[in-house]
């Protein structure tokens, strides 16, 4: 289990990355592809995986539509311009930029999803398991909830991801010209036990155009961004430390920067390295991949949990095997918070939440395009998604009982 921090004095780390991070525009890119599927087929099964790199985009994975009455053809054609309208909708709009998303290379390499693995998923694989969905893959999903911010995230990330919407809608609304949309934060927090007392260091690195000097940059981007961000949450005092672009330059940027794929970001996508990573991505992957419906599973437990005070800190680990239509095993962790006997809460969570890979994708309404808005700036901690909600409040506290 995590090492017990409650009654340490630590600093604790996380980062984020922005929309326009390599790694961030693939996951973009694989998701528009999947919303894409979805609204063709909500039953599509999708793993599709983006590389970007200087003036060049590819997509790659396998795409299986159970419909039969879907157009492949057309749908070959479409993904190119899906992964196109993404790169400009960033701001990848001219090379000096980091990429044009409107005239570089593209090349398209996704195929058919294996039948071996869409028997299983779709119940004709072992007798056994006829007719049941089973999991698309084997592995363990970690979902977390803590009661540091009202969103009931760890602060570190939360406030990481804040700062960078905080820049994103600085930048698309034109307020400060000179943003280019590669961009990289980093808060650190001083805690007492687990509660956060201080933010120690604050990292902003953000690409920008050419003819800007570096202490406008700084001032710029404390004064706009950090401190109207983490001002009001009394935690910034006099010794905060302030590194803004500290290599002293950030022109070049974006695929021409530094290459991108897919699910390179799994901790700036969850919880920053508070609670634990089963180790899969998220982008790219339809429901029946548990890899991410089951993380997403994991969350809407955790944050039930600590909505309901039945604990101030809730770790969730669900996992599979690949083709077996429940999970092999459900563990809960309150880390020593738990305002209830931990067996309690562990026979309410096996009783209110149905975990098998169908009762996830139908209690969080999982099989439409929902999955474009996720790939930035964290899947978890943000509304409007169903595995945010805290509707199983009272039903947990009355399994409680």
């Amino acid at each position: 289990m995590s090492t017990n921090l409650s009654t340490k004095h630590y600093l604790f780390t996380s980062e984020s990355v922005s929309e326009g991070h390599p790694d961030k525009l693939c996951d973009q890119i694989s998701d528009a592809i999947l919303d894409y599927c979805l609204t063709l087929d909500p039953n599509a099964h999708v793993a599709c995986e983006t590389f970007a790199t200087t003036n060049f985009l590819l997509v790659g994975g396998e795409i299986g539509f159970q419909d039969p009455k879907v157009d492949l053809e057309k749908f070959k054609k479409d993904v190119e311009g899906i992964a196109r309208k993404v790169a400009v909708q960033i701001g990848y709009t001219a090379p000096e930029l980091g990429l044009d998303g409107a005239n570089c290379i593209f090349e398209n390499r996704l195929h058919a999803q294996s039948t071996d693995i869409n028997q299983g998923v779709v119940g004709k694989g072992l007798d056994e398991y006829e007719g049941q969905q089973g999991a698309g893959d084997q592995g363990m999903m970690f979902g977390f909830a803590c009661n540091e911010t009202p969103a009931l995230m760890p602060a570190p990330i939360y406030y990481s991801h804040q700062l960078l919407l905080k820049a994103h809608e600085l930048r698309h609304s034109g307020k400060i010209a000179w943003l280019r949309p590669d961009a990289k934060s980093q808060v650190t927090i001083e805690y007492e036990g687990n509660k956060p007392v201080r933010i120690d260091t604050v990292v902003i690195s953000h690409q920008h155009s050419d003819n800007v000097e570096y202490e406008e940059i700084k001032k710029t981007i404390i004064e706009e961004i950090i401190k109207p961000v983490l001002e009001p949450t009394g935690l910034l005092d006099d010794k905060t430390n302030y590194y803004i672009n500290p290599t002293g330059r950030f022109v070049i940027g974006g695929p021409d920067g530094d290459a991108g794929l897919t699910g390179r970001k799994i901790i700036v996508d969850t919880y920053g390295g508070m609670g634990r990573h089963g180790g899969g991505a998220f982008s790219g992957k339809d429901p029946s991949k548990v890899d991410r419906s089951a993380a997403y599973m994991a969350r809407y437990i955790a944050k039930n949990i600590v909505a309901a005070n039945l604990a101030d800190r809730a770790e969730i680990e669900l996992a599979y095997a690949i083709g077996v239509p429940h999970p092999v095993s459900i563990t809960v962790e309150t880390f020593g918070s738990e305002k209830v006997e931990l067996a309690k809460i562990e026979k309410a969570v096996k009783e209110v939440f149905d975990c098998s890979p169908a009762g996830i994708s139908k209690t969080l309404n999982l099989k439409r395009p929902i999955y474009s808005k996720t790939a930035a700036y964290g899947h978890f901690g943000r509304e409007g998604f169903p595995w945010e909600n805290t509707d199983k409040v009272d039903a947990l506290k009355a399994a409680v009982k």
